[in-house]
């Protein structure tokens, strides 16, 4: 691999891993609910699902999901509706946490296990079965077939995993940022309905979209 197609690698996975997702979403209100620290686990659960995703690919699942479309349609339809489970979950406990009145949304932030926030991220970044896919497409295109595959994989994936956790840590800072603008439970409520309501279209946009 030559450094000139790295580096359009880079860049373009960059813009790519920039664009507002799941992923994102989720890492900004662990941030915004329990600070920016304990979010960490929330990166560590998504950023997992990331590289077992690239690492599938490569092994050749993204092959073998496009050999067997029910297959695949299993995935995305249970990926689907885990995020559309999220979305409902963030509308009807809109506002609770503050109040004290969802024992799933605790007010102090210790009160959630960083394990509980580690799986809860990760179940959301194993989701979306498409980035399988969209490595499979993708990541060829910048592999030299003059030189061994493994250690030019490897760089990649490293390469896409720190354009990920750069993302992620921007996220979380804006997280905090609107934290103290959310005190008014009013404000809250309307957060965490909206983000709910992303969560349902990403799920329904998941599960109505063709490959």
């Amino acid at each position: 691999m030559t450094w000139d197609r790295w580096w359009l690698f880079a860049v373009t996975v960059f813009l790519i891993a920039g664009t507002p997702g799941p992923n994102m979403l989720h890492v900004m209100t662990r941030s915004v609910r329990f600070g920016f620290a304990r979010s960490v686990w929330a990166m560590a659960g998504c950023l997992s699902a990331v590289v077992f995703a690239l690492s599938a690919s490569a092994l050749g699942l993204g092959a073998l999901l496009l050999a067997m479309p029910r297959l695949f349609d299993v995935v995305r339809y249970a990926g689907a509706a885990y995020l559309v489970w999220l979305g409902i979950k963030a509308w009807r406990g809109a506002g609770k946490a503050e109040a004290g009145l969802d024992p799933e949304l605790p007010v102090a932030g210790p009160g959630v296990s960083a394990y509980r926030l580690y799986g809860d991220a990760l179940l959301t970044g194993l989701s979306n079965p498409k980035l399988i896919l969209f490595a499979a497409a993708f990541f060829p295109q910048f592999i030299s077939r003059t030189a061994p595959a493994v250690p030019q994989f490897g760089l990649l994936v490293a390469t896409f995993a720190a354009s990920e956790c750069s993302w992620y840590a921007t996220y979380a800072a804006g997280g905090r940022r609107l934290a103290g603008w959310l005190a008014s439970p009013a404000r809250q409520k309307l957060f965490d309905r909206a983000t709910g309501g992303l969560f349902f279209a990403f799920g329904v946009g998941l599960a109505a979209a063709r490959v």
